[in-house]
């Protein structure tokens, strides 16, 4: 029997080494040229892009830029004109060499940490573990007195804006510490256990800093106390050797009767005393995403210049519904100004709230979608009743920049007015009466823009996908005063790097314009056939290519690409940045996913292509691109062949309450004990499985819960359809150091099952850091 099964073995060997020899195998030198295009390569090899501005006295400001021989720092000074560097890098190098008794380079300080007096007189900084001052005009450099040590808490606190105090959290109870002399003041005494005051908790995301807006005066905190006492549990358990550890966490799901809600309070510091908002608790609902500090701070509340009272907006449960009102911050009287109802989900804007209110003239302005396009109007904010659309068109208002009272005029973002790109964002101004609309920033491209602090002039800088960036500067009615920078990426095409190719299909619906990037070999040959890999990430918050302005890398995408791939990213409908009936598209049908656009825009990309193989379809995505990806292979088996789920919500009655009940609506059980959800879940429709689909997750994912891959796994089981899994026991959500194992494992998995060939064994990707990066 043994040496039956000896000889068994020895045939079975036989075949599979006749059979992998047959497939054409990659190398550990194809996977280190594909790793070439990741950024951690890439980037080290563009040059010319300014960094972020630091603004000093009489609106000048400083920026470091990376050239090929390592970093410079430029001070310019609008008023007058002026470009120049910041200090002479190479007389401090020599300096700080003689100090140290090492030797720099003038173009790889070792800074630390960097900072300039406000007359940029003097510059500040760390390095090699000590506190250093140089005066730029003297050129003398001398030890500094070694700053403060932190405080143990300041990592969670949130300064006042005259910073002398700084207020964190304690026990649920708010306190604020004096900046100068570390004394605690507690503000409230009744927080208890969930039931706190500025407690963090959007079940998907969570920390130990405070909720909170601070008010111009710094005597008044805008917060609420979270009441979450009966909110469901979510359950973590870690991995390790002995007992494991229990993460809990209120996390409320769809359905659930018992969600966070919040109190609303205003907190006088000085005298500490709470006010108490006289009006119901509110849904822990904002409007701009789905937490109430997506911006950064306490959203949807805005205190007028005297702190006499605080403007703000109430969410519904279903985002259906947004009161907006002003309180009384000495008395917390409530007076309601006017209500927006929509049918599908409110959302007051992109990456920014869009109202604004103006106590000064006792009008409002408000971000609606009213017509099908996101618009600014203006309000009576005595009456609650419109006084004007301030802007108008078939284009979307997604920032509201900059306000001048005095003037009248506003300032905003926009996406989808010039011709061309639709996601291509520019700057305009309007009068609040909504006439004299200006462009003010003319070239084609994607502009970001910062203003000066005292709003006279505006750094910006503009690119396109395939096009590197140039950073200028302008004054506020959008005059060029001066070319700052221009990107430069001539060592990065020299290896051989190309841009992604911008492409436009028409949508499922035969009419509508999609647009996308496609990501092609640098070695293509025309006359072969190259298997199509979609990377998706199907919104409805944000779409898969993100950023529209130029990058040396995104993702992998061009590296996957030098496999012997044609990579495309395509923003289908559903997505915002377009009209309001367009991200609609999918409302009350995640399941959706824009998978029918995906498919009909690659069916035009291989028409127009004929090197794209559809016979070999890929799909591939993370957290909602994992839905997405498991929702293909299960709907779709005919045409997706391979697909890499990663970290997906494949059941939203199994994520936070939030996302679904503002996409989805509220669960609804239909007399047959169906629900509205039902059919969103990826389970099932796990039996229809006919290709290679790899699932991914991370065992201490606190946004979207293993639970959600676990019930997929389930399902194909019970189905009896093979899948592959991996798992990692200790990371969140990203993946954190385990993210380039997985891209790895991708690779792999599209080598060995798209493209037929046998990929190098355990080939391992290694990050480096910028050797330029000496500021950190």
């Amino acid at each position: 029997m043994r040496k039956y099964l000896l000889a068994f073995t020895a045939a079975a060997f036989c075949v599979s080494v006749a059979s992998a020899q047959q497939r054409p195998a990659l190398t550990a030198q194809d996977y280190a040229r594909a790793e070439r295009f990741l950024s951690y390569n890439t980037q080290a090899l563009v040059d010319g892009s300014a960094g972020q501005p630091n603004w000093l006295d009489n609106d000048r400001f400083w920026y470091r830029v990376l050239t090929a021989r390592g970093s410079e720092f430029i001070l310019v000074d609008p008023a007058r004109k002026t470009r120049k560097p910041a200090f002479d890098q190479a007389k401090l190098a020599a300096a700080l060499s003689a100090a140290s008794g090492k030797t720099y380079e003038a173009n790889r300080l070792p800074f630390r940490t960097l900072s300039f007096s406000p007359d940029a007189k003097t510059i500040s900084f760390a390095a090699n573990g000590k506190a250093w001052k140089y005066s730029v005009g003297s050129g003398q450099l001398s030890p500094d007195a070694a700053p403060a040590a932190p405080y143990a808490n300041a990592g969670n606190e949130i300064e006042s804006p005259d910073g002398k105090l700084a207020a964190f959290i304690k026990d649920d109870n708010l306190w604020v510490r004096d900046t100068n002399t570390n004394h605690l003041t507690q503000l409230t005494t009744d927080g208890a256990k969930d039931y706190g005051y500025a407690t963090d908790n959007a079940g998907w995301t969570h920390s130990d800093k405070p909720v909170l807006r601070w008010s111009p005066d710094s005597r008044k905190i805008a917060t609420f106390r979270q009441d979450q006492r009966r909110v469901g549990d979510m359950y973590l358990v870690t991995t390790n050797v002995g007992h494991p550890k229990l993460e809990a966490w209120k996390y409320p799901l769809p359905g659930d009767q018992d969600i966070a809600t919040i109190e609303r309070v205003v907190i006088e510091v000085n005298s500490p005393k709470v006010v108490r908002f006289q009006m119901p608790p509110d849904p822990h609902r904002g409007t701009l995403s789905d937490d109430i500090s997506s911006s950064g701070t306490f959203d949807d509340v805005d205190w007028s210049p005297d702190t006499r009272e605080l403007a703000f907006v109430s969410t519904s449960r279903d985002h259906k519904e947004e009161k907006f009102r002003i309180a009384d911050a000495t008395t917390g009287a409530v007076r309601d100004v006017f209500s927006e109802t929509v049918a599908t989900q409110y959302e007051s804007g992109q990456g920014a709230i869009n109202w604004r209110y103006l106590p000064k003239s006792k009008e409002i302005i408000w971000y609606s979608e009213r017509d099908n396009w996101g618009h600014l109007y203006l309000y009576d904010a005595t009456s609650g009743k419109v006084k004007q659309q301030i802007t108008k068109g078939n284009f979307v208002v997604t920032q509201l920049v900059k306000v001048d009272e005095k003037r009248r005029e506003v300032y905003f973002l926009a996406d989808g007015r010039e011709p061309g790109n639709p996601y291509f964002t520019h700057l305009y101004r309007i009068g609040l009466d909504g006439k004299n609309l200006k462009l003010l920033t003319p070239e084609p491209g994607n502009h970001q823009v910062t203003f000066s602090p005292s709003g006279q002039y505006f750094i910006d800088t503009y690119s396109q996908p395939d096009r590197p960036g140039v950073t200028v500067l302008r004054a506020t009615d959008g005059k060029l005063l001066s070319t700052l920078e221009k990107t430069d990426v001539s060592r990065l095409t020299a290896t051989g790097w190309k841009a992604p190719t911008p492409v436009t299909v028409k949508a499922a619906d035969g009419q509508t314009d999609l647009y996308g990037l496609m990501f092609t070999p640098t070695t293509l040959d025309p006359g072969k056939k190259y298997p199509i890999i979609n990377y998706i990430y199907p919104g409805p918050q944000g779409g898969g290519v993100g950023s529209w302005s130029f990058s040396s890398a995104r993702n992998d995408n061009q590296a996957l690409a030098e496999l012997g791939f044609v990579v495309v990213v395509i923003e289908g409908s559903c997505n915002p940045l377009r009209s309001k009936s367009y991200h609609d598209a999918c409302y009350g049908n995640m399941a959706e996913n824009t998978l029918s656009d995906q498919i009909t825009g690659m069916r035009q990309l291989a028409q127009k292509y004929p090197y794209i193989d559809l016979e070999r379809a890929g799909i591939w995505g993370h957290s909602g691109g994992g839905y997405a990806t498991a929702a293909a292979m299960f709907r779709y088996p005919e045409f997706f062949k391979v697909g890499i789920s990663e970290s997906g919500n494949h059941e939203n009655r199994n994520y936070e309450d939030d996302w679904a009940e503002r996409y989805i609506g509220l669960l609804k059980t239909n007399p047959d004990g169906t629900t509205n959800y039902d059919n969103q879940a990826n389970v099932p429709f796990a039996k229809n499985l006919q290709g290679k689909l790899l699932l991914a997750h991370g065992l201490m994912d606190d946004n979207v819960p293993p639970y959600n891959t676990w019930l997929v796994v389930d399902a194909l089981t019970k189905a009896n359809k093979s899948y592959d899994l991996v798992v990692f026991p200790q990371a969140r959500h990203g993946y954190g150091s385990s993210s380039y194992y997985m891209m790895r494992r991708r690779w792999d998995y599209f080598v060995q099952h798209l493209a037929g060939a046998v990929p190098p064994h355990d080939y391992e990707l290694k990050s480096k850091p910028d050797p330029r990066n000496a500021v950190q």
